[in-house]
């Protein structure tokens, strides 16, 4: 049984033991899951593809519709990626693609093994690096919901939604060292209508990443760390960027952090708009940089022209945001010098700082245009 919408409906189980799976953990099962996907996304009924308890191999795979009725993926065991060469420069590991009301479940996990592909990551020195693998691709996908799952170990991004609307992701985990490279927990662009909720996300790299072109984002009860924290971006790095609106971020918590929430855009930078952001009751715990936009944002430091980001930051409140601070400037906001940030609002703010730079935290403001209500600690520098 499944529900989507409210309506509990009977359906067709598809256990991949019967398409000549085995949960050894040493044999490949892509062929039986992509045999199972197939007559499930075909089958015209209610279909769920069970995963059981074992664990099973799987190479890389895309699962592809459209279906002809919904489609749950029934994870009980451990679905584990490859570690071979072959598997390694590839942009995906599983990816669904052109699916409308997909669930994914089961209270499993899906084990990237990033540690075999981590020190072939040369991305912080060469932008010209070759791609290792997403564990879980969402492109083109509709009306559909991730919960109840654990993603353990990518070799890049845990999840990666692109093309996509009207997705949930609900109660998972997200579980990777802090310094394994760029592994962030969830990442997303050009989508719309997207939630993130009641989840635990520890990872190398932002625990969630928002990209050009997403619309009406909503982050609620997320813990986060250790990672570097909620970020917008970054943007304007490409020609034609669609704008990202309506992003909130609501009710959580940060805790050992690189950043806590952020606005980055490069610089210098192609035009797009960014607003509507709403940053309210969050916690932060020995966090470098709680709040910040930084429109010089240029992690290779061989951008030039500081100062030059052309995107513009519009309409982003951040409230009753409380805890402590790991850097001597809690509040740093530095937009651009040709595009400054404009309808900031800081409320009731009260971050201490916990390190040995003197007492005291302190804010720090760069052409940005703002108004600041209640307590204020740091002082704000509006």
């Amino acid at each position: 049984m499944f529900l989507f919408g409210n309506q509990v409906q009977a359906a067709t189980t598809f256990n991949v033991l019967k398409f000549g799976a085995y949960g050894d953990g040493k044999r490949d099962n892509s062929k039986a899951l992509g045999d199972a996907w197939t007559q499930a996304c075909q089958s015209g009924g209610k279909s769920v593809i069970l995963i059981p308890q074992g664990t099973y191999l799987v190479h890389p795979i895309v699962l592809q519709g459209p279906c002809r009725g919904p489609v749950a993926l029934q994870v009980k065991g451990v679905v584990k990626a490859p570690v071979d060469a072959a598997s390694l420069y590839l942009d995906h590991w599983i990816s669904f693609r052109y699916i409308d009301r997909l669930s994914i479940t089961g209270g499993g996990s899906f084990d990237g093994q990033g540690a075999s592909a981590w020190t072939y990551n040369t991305c912080q020195n060469d932008h010209h690096c070759p791609t290792l693998p997403v564990s879980i691709r969402f492109d083109f996908v509709t009306n559909s919901i991730v919960h109840h799952i654990t993603s353990r170990n990518s070799k890049l991004f845990h999840f990666n939604i692109f093309a996509s609307s009207g997705i949930k992701i609900e109660h998972i985990k997200i579980i990777a060292p802090g310094d394994s490279p760029n592994t962030d927990g969830i990442h997303l662009a050009d989508s719309t209508n997207i939630s993130i909720s009641d989840s635990d996300i520890a990872t190398g790299d932002d625990c969630v990443s928002i990209g050009p072109g997403s619309k009406n984002i909503n982050i609620t009860n997320v813990h986060c760390g250790p990672g570097h924290g909620f970020s917008i971006g970054s943007l304007g790095g490409s020609p034609n960027e669609g704008d990202v609106t309506d992003v909130t971020v609501r009710n959580c918590t940060l805790s050992g952090t690189l950043s806590g929430v952020r606005i980055k855009t490069k610089s210098p930078s192609y035009s797009s708009t960014c607003s509507g952001f709403t940053f309210e009751d969050i916690h932060v715990e020995n966090v470098n940089d709680p709040i910040n936009i930084d429109q010089n944002y240029c992690p290779s430091q061989t951008c030039g022209q500081q100062g030059r980001s052309k995107v513009k930051i519009q309409g982003a409140r951040f409230s009753n945001i409380w805890g402590t601070s790991s850097s001597k400037i809690a509040v740093s906001l530095q937009c651009s010098k040709s595009t400054p940030c404009q309808n900031i609002e800081l409320r009731d703010i009260n971050i201490d700082y916990n390190g040995r730079e003197g007492k005291g935290a302190a804010s720090s403001c760069a052409n940005v245009k703002g108004v600041a209500y209640g307590q204020q600690n740091p002082s704000s520098c509006f």
